[in-house]
């Protein structure tokens, strides 16, 4: 069982680290794509990562779930035709979804959310009603296989609903 993390240049720290270390206490993989590898990468918090891979490089055949953590990393990410197509193409297999914060605008860029219940950091709401969502203000909404919470006070039932995806 495989993770991808997709994230770039000031990411939500616990958004990242929290989901990372719960999936790889469950014993599944993680790993963390960015636009460039071999940079590293800081978080709002001054958190740090290395990318595994760049997100043209990304197979989506190879993952079981996919992470968006929030902080500024969406808005740079949303532009970013590589990260754009993953998105698409993990709705298109059906495989689960978990977008937190601002990481939904990463889906409403991907054209992802029509008709879909989601919630989202409270400044991009009005974005994501904009863009055919059904919005709720919630700790955490799990529309099929997709998941998405507010901010990092919902990431305990955020993970608690990211792992039942992936654990069947």
């Amino acid at each position: 069982m495989k993770a991808l993390i997709v994230t770039a240049e000031q990411f939500e720290d616990s958004e990242l680290f929290v989901p990372k270390q719960a999936l790889e206490q469950a014993g599944i993989q993680v790993d963390i794509a960015t636009p460039e590898k071999g940079h590293q990468f800081h978080g709002k918090h001054g958190g740090k990562v290395l990318a595994d891979l760049t997100l043209r490089e990304v197979a989506v055949e190879d993952y079981d779930l996919l992470v968006l953590p929030g902080g500024k990393a969406p808005a740079q990410l949303r532009r970013d035709e590589h990260a754009i197509r993953i998105a698409k193409d993990f709705f298109k297999a059906g495989k689960p979804v978990a977008a937190i914060c601002h990481g939904p605008q990463i889906l409403v860029s991907a054209r992802l959310l029509e008709g879909r219940r989601v919630t989202c950091y409270k400044s991009v709401a009005q974005e994501l009603k904009d863009n055919g969502a059904l919005y709720e203000d919630s700790a955490v909404v799990v529309d099929g296989k997709l998941i998405t919470s507010r901010e990092p006070g919902d990431l305990p039932e955020f993970v608690r609903e990211m792992l039942k995806q992936v654990q069947g």
